[in-house]
Order: C-alpha cells, then sequence, then structure tokens
C-alpha cells in the first residue's frame, strides 16, 4: 500500500482484510458487496486500490457489531422515507457542509450530481447556501437540515412551511437521514478521515 493510500485513514491506519477478526470480516463482505456497486455507480471510491476500506467503512471496522446494525438502520430509513433522492442528497450535503466534512462531502458530491443536482446547486449547497433553483421541498429540505445542525433550532416560520410540505412523517425522515450523516461525519471528522484526491 502507498503512503498516499495509507493517508487515507487520516487518523486511523487502513485495517488490513488479511487480519480482520471474524465480526469485521463480515461487516468487510457486507460493505464489498452492497456499498461498492452503490459508490462505483455513483463515482467516488469507499476501498483502496488494494482492498481497504475508506471513508467511514474503515472506522466501522473498530466496532463492526455495532456498526452492522447502523448499516440495517439506514437501509430500513431508506426503505421507507418519503424523500426523494434529490431531497435526501441535499439533507446529507446540508450537514456534511456544517461540518466540514471532506469525505462525507466528496462521496456526497457525487451522488447529488447521480440524482439530477447541477454541478452550480451542490457548489453552493457546499457552502452552505441554498441554490434558488431547488424547488420548494429542496429549499425547506436544505433549510430545515442547515438550521438544525448549525443552530440546533428550527424558527416557527421555517418549522410550519417544513410541516405544510412534508407532514410530520417527513419531517421525522428529514431528522432520521440527519442523525445517520451526523454520526457519519462526526467519525470523519474526529478521525480527520480526508477525501481521496
Amino acid at each position: 500500500m502507498t503512503e498516499t493510500q495509507q493517508n487515507l485513514g487520516g487518523r486511523l491506519p487502513l485495517a488490513n482484510p488479511a487480519i480482520l477478526t471474524a465480526e469485521q470480516r463480515q461487516l468487510f463482505d457486507t460493505v464489498l458487496q452492497t456499498r461498492v456497486p452503490w459508490a462505483d455507480a455513483a463515482g467516488f471510491q469507499v476501498t483502496t486500490a488494494d482492498g481497504r476500506l475508506i471513508g467511514p467503512f474503515n472506522a466501522f471496522l473498530l466496532q463492526p457489531e455495532v456498526a452492522t446494525k447502523f448499516l440495517e438502520f439506514r437501509a430500513t430509513a431508506t426503505e421507507n422515507t418519503t424523500l426523494s433522492e434529490r431531497e435526501r442528497e441535499i439533507v446529507i450535503i446540508a450537514v456534511g457542509a456544517v461540518w466540514g466534512a471532506e469525505y462525507e462531502l466528496y462521496a456526497h458530491t457525487a451522488l447529488a450530481r447521480h440524482a439530477g443536482l447541477s454541478d452550480d446547486d451542490v457548489a453552493t449547497l457546499l457552502v452552505g447556501d441554498t441554490p434558488d433553483s431547488l424547488n420548494v421541498r429542496e429549499r425547506l429540505a436544505a433549510e430545515v437540515a442547515r438550521q438544525l445542525s448549525a443552530a440546533h433550532r428550527v424558527p416557527d416560520k421555517l418549522y410550519l412551511e417544513a410541516e405544510k410540505a412534508f407532514g410530520a412523517k417527513g419531517l421525522f425522515d428529514i431528522v432520521a437521514l440527519m442523525g445517520q450523516y451526523q454520526t457519519v461525519c462526526t467519525l470523519l471528522t474526529l478521525f480527520d478521515v480526508p477525501a481521496p484526491n
């Protein structure tokens, strides 16, 4: 493994697939089967050239039992969401922009483009603004996610507009999604995980 590849772990060394515990191996194999095709389709990396996990997945190997349940929660929340793919990516980038989580922003910039957001829309979201080109629901999703992430409160006016657009169930879906990416961004920033190149 090259020095550049090793640095993709940030403060954590990248786990060697040859010496994983049984629990780590099970999680590793799950990530290879589910997350690698997902990332490849969108155009971002979740492994190094020699097959080591990067991004949050390397950190997940520290606690594979917990990370497995986290990924199960993510899958269940995704399968049952009322949010569109574009709305989901807008929320995720809004959270990542507050945290400045390099790898998360790298991966979800690719996924946002894959979901149909323009480069200008993504660039505007990355600096913490709301693109004018978004529809009403998308703008509200961005504003709610940013407000909750940065100020930990949503003003009444924004809440009422968002409740009208999404309903209580949709607001729950925004918060569940935010919770996933608050966890991911916390891991990535704590361990100072960079984006590839």
